[in-house]
């Protein structure tokens, strides 16, 4: 084609958005500056009917384009005025929330607003009505205006004071009134399904009978519909549906359409009322397990599509009524579309929310909140991009001619408007508009019925306009990829970036989802930030934008990924953002930024004297056990009465079960709860804390062994310090390690880790290499209970690794010796790059199977630590690592020299069993972690726990039994 005369190599990736639309504006254009071909294309295009391949470019028959045509696409008064508008830095917008809106929401949507760079104006607890809107001289100072209802009254005081003061060109604001009326109310759909038979691709009962804003409106007089008058107003078709999913749709315009469907959604199973996030396409492909997933996936989109095509077309019909009261230029739409599926797998749209719809209700959890957030922020991003030099473009003083073959800014604005939101798609999709052929043949079947007589030229051609323009965009993508990111997002980096050598070491943003308030405000010059997060935010997603068109950026190390989902453990989490400078094969690193991320405990209340007892086994965000009850439960004073007697028997086994109790004013609000005063409470029975003389007594002359991942080391330098009083070294040892100087050199400690994932699987060391290898290594080992073998891991482990332990140690003549074994662990359950992530039907799962590690393990003869039950109740409160599996941390004491000030604060001690029985036992235990002089300490309250479980298992044979 002529273009690629005017686009060679990766030059035209240095031309901003305008130029680049310009001069692919001029190629869509080329072929009607020639008579012939003039005359044809425009009008068949006059005439509602689109170019086909016959329209392309004719090599060698063109003329040059005339300085007279050459002005048209933009003329020199509209230059200066879109150079003023884009010198100005004011960006201002109006948060009107009516008095039964939601201050969470309202909050959220300032948080992203001013991450924009806008200055948010809330306008509470009154009606926007007629006598109390600004006057036009006000109107003016804002740049966006938003309306955060919540019912219906509150949507039609919005969109009376939008149609009486239409925004101007540079403003915007979130609703169209065309989509309120025809989508959104029921006499708009009757009148959709009565013009356009056949044409939507959805049951249009099922449509309206459920439509969510039939209520508020007056009833049809049976002569508006023959349709309509035979559909119950009463039915709730949701019941008979297999699955429902909520599709968020975003349209930022109407006429001509431009959509966007974002890739996630949640999905619910009506009986149950329970819901989950879910990406659309996983949905497909795993829980409906269709037999052509992206079929499927197109059969929604184009059931949408459809709807708002007809929507267009029925807003532009002479019928519709006097548009100049309803059109909106600057107007966009956050719509949610619930969809269910049947036995047939068809999908039918049940309700249109005018909004981005959630489910609200007891099981709504942080993850939904996070979800929330990051489809705003999506939403925002592609609103909201250089909103002000694109919505420039809007002035038009020379308006559509048919008989003159030039681009007028009419035509420009959606051109430019629709690349800017391409380099910033985030997790949207384009719904529309569409280089598919079949669509534009459907859009001009759906005018010519609405309006036969007129002429659509100008609607048709902006239309056209912009699938060729997705198309050649395309086509640029796709033969440069070499040179050119491949991916819209990617795009932006493409057309705004420098070559410049001195912004080789600066990147131009940093995005996370949620929104962090980094501290300080972000500036390419500054290396270093600062975040804090509450305790229910537990990934944050991060990339960054470099300025420089030759550098790329990578996370945590120079060929991590450009983007990542990080997990946030309790306390300091760091994150490494390096730009790196590729030149030819090498990948040079030229500088580094670094976020510190500090996640917060718990809500905690001071204990009143007025408490009561609440106990939990499970979370409600992540229930194991669907039979069991979730979240914190009042106890009876019979239990109370049980667990509080001083002479409670010793557990005999690592595996009772029992509870996490902590004192709250309420047992329906854990932020009325002191967190800090938590204990872990099995059943009828205790395990002994061991003082200094009796733990040490306990395992001198004692070879303990471990083998297992980081949760097992953790474990150990637990028991090290305990004996010691101190932990003079630790580094995270993934080989294997021998400590000496444990109890005076009286107590034999080693280590042996596995798995060694970061080892090709073909020449990974097997279960039984490993364990045979750690045997042999530190031998002779007694076959009595003087050595002492600990066995586990996170998820590692499963039955049949016991049958290799005792196959072993029959072999080794050590089947005498005493084998512990720490079960599984709550960890892998968040949406991590770079890791496998369990799914819930998987976390679920791993109670079955931590129940045969345990059952076999006592088959065998072994003795158990039960870490599943303890860490499933508190999943969130995982430290620092990828797997959210981590419940310990080895931190620097506040005696050691440079110490973290900021991590110090992490380290205080935690009471174990406060309120029950010896309590002069468990205040020695807590002075000890206190007042310890060690260089180092191992921190974290459920490794506690489960470490003080394993002492009292080591010790059950030879210790004399000292109670709680």
């Amino acid at each position: 084609m002529a273009c690629w005369q005017i686009l060679p190599g990766r030059r035209w990736s240095r031309l901003r958005p305008f130029l680049v639309v310009l001069v692919l504006a001029a190629c869509l254009f080329y072929q009607t500056l020639t008579p012939s071909r003039t005359r044809r294309s425009l009008s068949a295009i006059g005439n509602g009917v689109l170019p086909d391949k016959a329209a392309e470019v004719q090599q060698g028959r063109h003329k040059e384009v005339t300085e007279s045509r050459a002005r048209c696409f933009l003329p020199s008064s509209n230059l200066q005025v879109w150079k003023e508008v884009r010198e100005s830095d004011a960006r201002a917008v109006i948060l009107y929330i009516p008095s039964s809106g939601s201050k969470q929401d309202l909050q959220l949507y300032q948080r992203i607003l001013t991450q924009h760079s806008y200055t948010v104006t809330v306008v509470e607890d009154r009606k926007l009505n007629r006598h109390e809107i600004p006057n036009p001289d006000e109107l003016n100072s804002w740049d966006l205006f938003i309306c955060l209802s919540s019912n219906k009254a509150d949507q039609e005081t919005c969109l009376n004071i939008m149609e009486s003061h239409p925004a101007i060109s540079l403003q915007k604001a979130n609703a169209f009134p065309q989509i309120q009326h025809l989508l959104c109310r029921k006499e708009g759909l009757c009148q959709l399904v009565r013009t356009f038979p056949g044409k939507i691709l959805i049951d249009a009962n099922k449509l309206i009978a459920s439509s969510n804003c039939s209520s508020c409106l007056p009833r049809i007089k049976p002569h508006t519909s023959s349709h309509c008058e035979k559909i119950p107003t009463e039915v709730d078709h949701k019941e008979t549906f297999r699955i429902i999913i909520k599709v968020y749709v975003l349209v930022t315009s109407l006429t001509p359409l431009r959509a966007f469907i974002h890739s996630t959604g949640i999905a619910w199973h009506p009986p149950k009322k329970k819901h989950c996030t879910i990406k659309l396409h996983t949905f497909f492909e795993n829980f409906l397990a269709a037999s052509s997933p992206q079929q499927a996936f197109d059969d929604v989109k184009e059931a949408i599509r459809r709807l708002l095509l007809i929507t267009e077309v029925f807003s532009q019909a002479p019928s519709s009524g006097p548009k100049a009261s309803i059109q909106c230029s600057s107007c966009f739409q956050m719509l949610t579309f619930d969809i269910g599926f049947s036995q047939s797998m068809h999908p039918s749209i049940l309700e249109i929310h005018e909004h981005f719809d959630f489910e609200a209700d007891e099981d709504s959890d942080y993850q939904d909140q996070t979800f929330k957030e990051t489809l705003l922020d999506d939403a925002f991003r592609i609103l909201l991009s250089n909103q002000v030099s694109s919505s420039a473009f809007l002035v038009n003083e020379h308006p559509w001619k048919e008989s003159e073959h030039c681009l007028t800014l009419e035509h420009l604005n959606p051109l430019i408007s629709f690349v800017k939101e391409l380099q910033n798609i985030g997790q949207f999709e384009l719904l529309f508009p569409s280089a598919i052929p079949q669509v534009h043949f459907l859009l001009h079947d759906l005018y010519r019925m609405v309006n036969p007589e007129e002429k659509l030229g100008s609607i048709l051609a902006l239309h056209w306009l912009l699938s060729n323009l997705l198309e050649q965009l395309q086509v640029i993508n796709k033969v440069v990829h070499t040179n050119i990111p491949r991916s819209f997002p990617n795009l932006a980096k493409e057309m705004h970036c420098s070559y410049d050598k001195d912004t080789l070491p600066y990147i131009r943003q940093i995005f996370t989802s949620p929104p962090l308030d980094l501290n300080p405000i972000f500036d390419p010059k500054i290396k270093e930030y600062y975040s804090e997060v509450p305790f229910d935010v537990v990934t944050v997603k991060i990339r960054a934008e470099p300025v420089n068109c030759q550098c790329d950026v990578h996370l945590d190390e120079k060929k991590g990924p450009s983007d990542a989902n990080y997990p946030l453990g309790l306390g300091i989490n760091r994150v490494n953002i390096l730009v790196t400078y590729e030149s030819q094969a090498l990948h040079e690193v030229v500088s580094i930024y670094k976020i510190i991320i500090y996640r917060e405990d718990r809500p905690s209340l001071p204990l009143f004297d007025d408490h009561m007892l609440c106990g939990f086994v499970q979370d409600c965000g992540s229930i194991i056990h669907p039979e069991e009850s979730c979240g914190l439960q009042p106890l009876s004073a019979e239990y109370l009465s049980t667990i509080s007697e001083t002479q409670l028997k010793t557990c005999e086994t690592g595996d009772m079960k029992g509870q996490w109790i902590v004192p709250c004013l309420s047992c329906s609000d854990n932020r009325t709860c002191d967190w800090r005063q938590i204990t872990w409470q099995p059943h009828n029975c205790q395990y002994p804390i061991l003082n200094k003389s009796e733990l040490q007594q306990c395992v001198e002359r004692k070879k303990v062994l471990f083998i297992g991942d980081s949760t097992n080391r953790g474990m150990m330098y637990y028991l090290i310090e305990r004996v010691n009083e101190t932990l003079q070294e630790w580094q995270k040892a993934h080989d294997m390690k021998f400590y000496p100087n444990v109890n005076n050199g009286n107590t034999f400690i080693s280590y042996s880790y596995y798995p060694q994932f970061w080892i090709d699987v073909n020449q990974r060391p097997t279960f039984e290499e490993a364990l045979e290898q750690l045997l042999l290594r530190y031998s002779p080992l007694e076959n009595t209970g003087q050595t002492i073998l600990v066995v586990g891991g996170v998820q590692w482990l499963n039955f049949n690794h016991l049958h290799i332990i005792q196959k072993v140690l029959k072999r080794t003549n050590l089947s005498n010796i005493l084998v512990i074994i720490k079960s599984l662990g709550m960890g892998f359950h968040l949406p991590v790059d770079g890791i496998h992530s369990l799914s819930p039907a998987e976390v679920q799962n791993l109670w079955n199977e931590n129940l045969a590690i345990l059952n076999t393990a006592k088959q065998y003869g072994y003795d158990v630590v039960d870490t599943f039950i303890v860490t499933m109740g508190r999943y969130k409160e995982f430290l620092q690592g990828k797997c959210g599996c981590h419940f310990h941390e080895v931190v620097k004491s506040k005696t050691s020299e440079g110490s973290d000030p900021v991590a110090m604060t992490l380290s205080r001690p935690y009471a174990l069993g406060k309120y029950f029985n010896n309590r002069n036992n468990l205040m020695k235990l807590q002075a000890y972690a206190s007042s310890s002089q060690s260089p180092y300490h191992v921190r974290g309250p459920i490794n506690q726990v489960y470490s003080e479980i394993l002492l009292s298992r080591i010790c059950a044979y030879d210790r004399k039994v000292v109670g709680m």
